[in-house]
């Protein structure tokens, strides 16, 4: 990745906050609703007569809201469902809904220490937010660009994405997890390790809103690999979410 400045176009357009009260969470649900009951059909908009869409692993997560500053609006959320210690197996989506057989690695989530990691997942940006070639269809907005670096795009920050990611794994790594897992596109992975972040892979893709498979960073992994600008984007998104790493 080029040398390039992440954190000033991202203080000047953007703000990640944690939703820690109930009116946070209701702009989160909101949110969820817009994108995937309206914009993308992925949930029944019926199953959601107050537009607020939640599901069972909302109560076990911490969620974070992207909000741009000039518009005023909600641009994006992204929460981290915890894993208790006390379950008997992790209270996942990633483990409800994925076919564990499919795991192929050492970081299988059902054999990890308790307790040490979470699950980034429910990443949705506003229709707004997508308007770039190839980002309609999909809640991340990722599109075949994503680091795509130009001197232009210094005076703005396109990669929302990005910056959900680091704040859930900002989250997780206040708290002390060893670890988060994220079910995502294969070619999302690829984009963030050109990036920096490396997330491995740790089982098979499945077609589940199109190709899919679980991924998994440890604290050692990313910052092992993580490259100054986004230390530094990292840095700035701990000090919005007022947490210490």
């Amino acid at each position: 990745m080029p040398k390039v400045d992440l954190v000033t176009p991202y203080k000047e357009y953007f703000k990640i906050i944690a939703a820690t009260t109930d009116e946070l969470r209701d702009r989160v649900f909101a949110l969820r609703y817009e994108v995937y009951c309206k914009e993308l059909g992925w949930e029944d908009a019926a199953a959601f007569p107050d537009q607020r869409e939640t599901d069972a692993f909302d109560d076990d997560a911490v969620h974070c809201l992207l909000f741009h500053r000039r518009s005023g609006r909600d641009a994006g959320t992204v929460r981290l469902v915890r894993s208790r210690p006390e379950d008997p197996e992790p209270r996942l989506p990633l483990i409800e809904h994925y076919d564990r057989s499919l795991f192929r690695t050492e970081h299988n989530p059902l054999t990890m220490p308790k307790g040490c990691f979470g699950e980034i997942s429910r990443l949705a940006l506003h229709e707004q937010f997508r308007r770039r070639p190839g980002e309609q269809s999909t809640p991340e907005g990722h599109g075949t660009e994503l680091f795509q670096w130009s001197q232009d795009d210094r005076r703005r920050f396109p990669h929302m994405a990005l910056g959900l990611y680091l704040a859930a794994a900002t989250i997780g790594l206040s708290e002390g997890m060893e670890g988060v897992y994220a079910m995502m596109e294969p070619r999302l992975a690829r984009h963030l390790h050109f990036g920096g972040i490396y997330f491995e892979q740790v089982g098979e893709a499945i077609e589940f809103r199109g190709a899919r498979a679980p991924f998994y960073i440890s604290r050692q992994m990313l910052f092992e690999r993580l490259t100054p600008p986004l230390q530094a984007l990292l840095d700035a998104i701990a000090e919005d979410l007022d947490v210490a790493l």
